[in-house]
C-alpha cells in the first residue's frame, strides 16, 4: 500500500507543464516571499527584559513557505523537505480558463512530500474530504484552527503573555479573524477532561533556549491540519509550535501528535516570515468573511 494514496504525484508531474503556468497567481505570493527573504538586510535580534528574544512585531513581510513545502523561484521550484526539483515553472498570470487555474493550484499544493501519515482505515475519509470543498470549514467562514492557521501576522510580547493576531481572509478561503492569548508565566495545562474543545485549544508557552514553544491541547475536531489534502484530526490532538526569531526573520514550525488517527507525529514544513520594518505599521483590516463567496467557486474540487 502506498504511504500516500492521494491523487498522485505522477499525475501532477505529468500535467505540470501543461497546467501549472496557469497557476501564476497562487505562485506569485510564494515567490514574493522568497524574494523578500533574500533581499531583507539581517538585523540584530532584539532582546526583551528577561533576556529572551523579543518576538513582537508585524510579521507580514512575506512567507517563504506557503502551503505545503514548495519553494518557487525564478529558476524553477523544489520540494523544501527533500530538495528535489519539481517541474513547476513560473509564467505570466492569466493563462488558461478558471477551471484550469483551480486545478493547477491544486496540483502545485499537493506536490510537496511532507504529508501526515494516517492509519489505513482513515485514508478513505481523507480522500473524501480532499475531493469536495463543501467539507472544508475554511470555505464557510469558520476559523482556520491550529496548526493550519500558521504564522501569526502580529505578535505582542509581555513578560507573562503572548498575544498572537491572525487577520482573516475574504474570498474563497474565507476564514475568521482570530487572536490567541498564550500565557508564559509557568502555569500548567488544565485537565483535558475539564476543557471545552475549541478551534485553537489551550496554548501554554515556555522558552527552550531562544525558541518560544507553544504547547496546545483541548481541540475540537472541526478544523483541518493544512490548506489542502483533507487532513482532518481528532479531539485528542496535541500540537507543539516553535517560534524562533533571527533578526528580522521569524521561523514557525509545528508538530502534530494525534495517535487516534495518525500513524506517527507529523511535523509541518518550516515557514519563515519577514518583519515589517515600518515602526508605525498597523495590520490592515481584512476583507469580511462571507459564505456567499462559496457560491462563486468554479469547481467543487478542494484546492
Amino acid at each position: 500500500m502506498s504511504n500516500y494514496p492521494g491523487r498522485g504525484t505522477i499525475l501532477a508531474a505529468t500535467v505540470a507543464i501543461g497546467l501549472l503556468p496557469a497557476a501564476a497567481p497562487a505562485q506569485e505570493g510564494q515567490q514574493r516571499g522568497g524574494d523578500a527573504l533574500k533581499q531583507t538586510k539581517v538585523m540584530p535580534t532584539p532582546m526583551a527584559s528577561d533576556g529572551h528574544p523579543d518576538l513582537s512585531g508585524i510579521w507580514n513581510g512575506g512567507s517563504q513557505l506557503a502551503n505545503i513545502g514548495i519553494e518557487i523561484g525564478p529558476d524553477g521550484a523544489r520540494d523544501t523537505s527533500s530538495g528535489t526539483a519539481i517541474p513547476v515553472f513560473p509564467a505570466a498570470a492569466g493563462v488558461g480558463n478558471d477551471s484550469d487555474i483551480e486545478r493547477a493550484n491544486a496540483l502545485v499544493r499537493r506536490m510537496g512530500s511532507n504529508k501526515p501519515l494516517y492509519k489505513p482505515e482513515y485514508w478513505a475519509r481523507v480522500q473524501n474530504f480532499d475531493s469536495n470543498s463543501n467539507d472544508d470549514p475554511a470555505y464557510h467562514c469558520m476559523a482556520a484552527g491550529v496548526p493550519r492557521i500558521g504564522v501569526p501576522s502580529q505578535i505582542v510580547q509581555t513578560p507573562k503573555l503572548l498575544v498572537l493576531l491572525y487577520p482573516g481572509q475574504g474570498g474563497l478561503l474565507a476564514t475568521q479573524t482570530v487572536f490567541r492569548t498564550i500565557p508564559t508565566d509557568g502555569r500548567k495545562h488544565s485537565d483535558l477532561d475539564d476543557l471545552d474543545p475549541t478551534w485553537n485549544g489551550e496554548g501554554i508557552g515556555h522558552w527552550d533556549g531562544d525558541t518560544m514553544v507553544i504547547d496546545t491541547i483541548g481541540f475540537n475536531s472541526s478544523s483541518f491540519l493544512d490548506q489542502v489534502g483533507g487532513y482532518f484530526h481528532g479531539e485528542n490532538m496535541h500540537v507543539v509550535e516553535r517560534l524562533h526569531r533571527d533578526g528580522n526573520k521569524l521561523t514557525w514550525q509545528a508538530t502534530v501528535d494525534d495517535p487516534d488517527v495518525l500513524l506517527k507525529p507529523w511535523t509541518t514544513t518550516k515557514r519563515v516570515a519577514v518583519l515589517n520594518p515600518d515602526p508605525n505599521a498597523l495590520l490592515p483590516e481584512p476583507l469580511p468573511c462571507s459564505e456567499r463567496d462559496f457560491d462563486h467557486v468554479v469547481t467543487k474540487e478542494h484546492h
